[in-house]
């Protein structure tokens, strides 16, 4: 049993998309991710690994739950359901995501106008951070630091997943979301990156939650792995998804 804080608790909840014929629905019965753990969603495409990473980052409210509690650090436990019904909820959790939530995409995600380090600093301004050059130490621990001035199209595909790693993290957030961050690599610059990312969070005592469909690589880092099925009874042409710990 994790005696660590919980940074996420959710239990029986449920999201969907499209209309009922071609519905896609995503269950969550039970869900907790504590500070500092490192949580894997690993299932084939179409499973709703992205969805329920949206879903964690605040970006997507879910349909219902009986319980979808955010602990943030120093701050009491935030009721998502409850606050996504607010008039201003979508600035209330921008704002959160601001602050606490860093954010790994496929393909990088990095503003393609500024350089790698306006990257760096965009995400400390945002949280109100006031040494807005502390990403250069990142960028050094990445290897990125002959490449600050550059911009994300100057990068080969690995530096820019490296960037994106240092953008993540460069406002010391709560917790990292990564969503399939090795899926356009190489298997060289794939654990790499991995292992950067893993490095990285467990020195700041970061919770890392991945999202991948590669079983041996995320045993391989130490990750937790929720439990994943297709549930069997979904009417003919929709898909519903369930995931628990």
């Amino acid at each position: 049993m994790n005696t660590t804080p919980a940074l996420y608790r959710l239990h029986n909840l449920v999201l969907r998309k499209g209309a009922p014929g071609t519905m896609f629905q995503l269950r969550v019965l039970d869900m907790a991710a504590h500070v500092g753990e490192r949580v894997a969603l690993v299932g084939p495409s179409g499973c709703g690994k992205s969805t329920l990473l949206d879903i964690l980052s605040l970006i997507v409210a879910p349909l219902r739950a009986e319980r979808f509690h955010f602990y943030p650090p120093h701050g009491k436990a935030i009721d998502v359901v409850s606050l996504s019904a607010r008039r201003d909820a979508q600035n209330y959790f921008a704002r959160l995501r601001r602050r606490y939530i860093g954010y790994v995409l496929q393909t990088g995600g990095l503003v393609p106008f500024l350089s790698i380090r306006g990257n760096l600093r965009a995400p400390r301004r945002l949280a109100g951070l006031r040494d807005i050059n502390a990403g250069d130490t990142l960028a050094k621990r990445l290897g990125l630091s002959n490449h600050l001035d550059k911009y994300p199209a100057d990068l080969s595909v690995g530096e820019r997943q490296r960037a994106a790693i240092a953008r993540a993290l460069a406002h010391e957030p709560a917790v990292v979301i990564a969503d399939e961050p090795t899926a356009a690599l190489d298997p060289g610059n794939s654990d790499r990156v991995m292992s950067l990312l893993v490095e990285l969070t467990e020195s700041r005592g970061t919770t890392l939650l991945v999202a991948s469909h590669d079983w041996d690589r995320v045993e391989r880092f130490g990750f937790r792995t929720l439990k994943h099925r297709f549930d069997s009874v979904a009417p003919v042409g929709e898909t519903w998804a369930e995931f628990t710990d």
